[in-house]
């Protein structure tokens, strides 16, 4: 166990934000934090939240190296992974939110949007946008929804495989590209060496090289003017302590143990609860989802179906937990 005191555990991770971060908030989630008795020996604020250039080292090498992706990269090509990594080398690779040109917001208040059917017909698209900053993932279709899940897109996450499963899955629903822009950046998920060989083409302009991915242009999914700075990648350290912390499956104990990882929209959910001040989540399971469609996008009512590969009984009763604490406002009707 984790053995760091504990107000070093709560201070929010100097590389994860800019300074002055939290002023005025009127619900502070890190005060929630610290007055709930289970989840304040849950969270570490101090677990790198991405993974750039400048740490990856020789000894950070060695110890990921003997566990597998997305917690590390046991089996994967060193060469692949160091040179993507040299890729990110600036201050916005290592921040998920860049210091503003003028005085940073004194209280940055996320929305972070899944894609579950207790969107459709919800209206919440302005109060989404109201937010300082959005997250969107996989099959985000926002066309013809607007006024259910609005419009702005801050970051967009995801996994290669998802992504592409969802361009596939999706089309003919509306998903008929990734969510491009200009100040819209990407969060990488490292499940598989897809994901860093895809990032690495993504920078450098190129098609990619190798794998299963080999001749996709990588221009095609994020704009042709996506340069390095809109890319960021989640730390394999974040997504393990993430695991073992809040999303420690019974799954992983089965023989699907090593399918499971949390879902994409739980990574992202907690990966701004580790870097916003206010974080609200929108479209994601809650405990009455039978009454709704697996996709707000979806134009019959199609059940949701619980695969193997993540817990989402688990995920419905961490939101739930999280939402009675305060500590993150969960959309329900």
């Amino acid at each position: 166990r984790d053995t760091t005191s504990f107000q070093a555990v709560l201070q929010p991770k100097a590389s994860n934000s800019w300074t002055g971060k939290g002023q005025a908030c009127r619900h502070l989630l890190h005060l929630a934090i610290q007055r709930h008795p289970h989840f304040r020996g849950l969270f570490n604020f101090s677990v790198p939240v991405l993974l750039w250039g400048e740490l990856f080292t020789p000894e950070l090498w060695d110890r990921l190296s003997q566990h597998k992706a997305p917690y590390g990269w046991r089996g994967l090509s060193y060469q692949a992974i160091a040179s993507t990594l040299s890729l990110l080398n600036s201050s916005e690779n290592a921040k998920l939110f860049a210091p503003p040109r003028d005085s940073p917001p004194k209280c940055i208040r996320c929305a972070v949007v899944g894609n579950g059917g207790i969107l459709n017909g919800s209206r919440q698209g302005p109060n989404i946008d109201a937010h300082d900053y959005v997250f969107r993932l996989n099959g985000a279709v926002i066309k013809g929804f607007e006024r259910d899940v609005g419009t702005k897109t801050s970051f967009y996450g995801f996994t290669v495989n998802t992504m592409k499963n969802s361009l596939v899955s999706y089309w003919n629903l509306g998903f008929t590209s990734v969510p491009q822009g200009q100040d819209l950046q990407y969060i990488f998920i490292p499940s598989d060496i897809r994901d860093y060989v895809m990032l690495r083409s993504a920078i450098l302009g190129v098609p990619v090289p190798e794998g299963l991915d080999k001749g996709d242009r990588p221009h095609t999914y994020f704009g042709p003017e996506a340069s390095a700075s809109k890319f960021k990648l989640l730390h394999p350290d974040l997504i393990s302590y993430l695991t073992k912390r809040f999303l420690k499956s019974k799954l992983i104990n089965t023989n699907f143990g090593d399918l499971y990882m949390p879902s994409t929209g739980a990574l992202m959910l907690l990966t701004a609860l580790h870097t916003c001040d206010q974080v609200s989540a929108y479209g994601f399971i809650t405990s009455n989802y039978w009454k709704f469609s697996d996709h707000y996008f979806e134009r019959k009512m199609k059940p949701l179906i619980f695969y193997a590969n993540h817990d989402l009984s688990l995920e419905a009763a961490l939101w739930r937990d999280l939402h009675n604490a305060g500590i993150l406002r969960l959309y329900q009707r």
